[in-house]
């Protein structure tokens, strides 16, 4: 029997990187909590709240404040941060 991961888990490796600057927040996440690191070493935490048409919508913050947002769909993940940069990535 095949096995396939449903989408929108929340478990796993996260991986993003913004479109304007390259630069890149990885972690991982268990359960609705997750906790990402950048390359400069801020930590960002977050959570992940699934809605009822099967998306995932994405919540983060870092210790000055900072926050990052967006959702999951069949696409892949897409977030956005205050200043409106865009951020696409994946979980695996």
């Amino acid at each position: 029997m095949r096995r396939r991961r449903r989408l929108g888990s929340t478990d796993g490796f996260y991986r993003f990187e913004s479109l304007k600057s390259k630069n890149v927040v990885y972690g991982s996440g268990y359960g609705d909590f997750i906790r990402l690191r950048d390359e400069f070493g801020n930590v960002w935490r977050g959570s992940a709240e699934r809605q009822s048409d099967d998306t995932v919508h994405y919540r983060f913050r870092d210790s000055n404040g900072k926050t990052i947002s967006g959702i999951q769909d069949s696409w892949g993940v897409i977030l956005r941060d205050e200043k409106g940069n865009v951020w696409r990535g994946f979980v695996d």
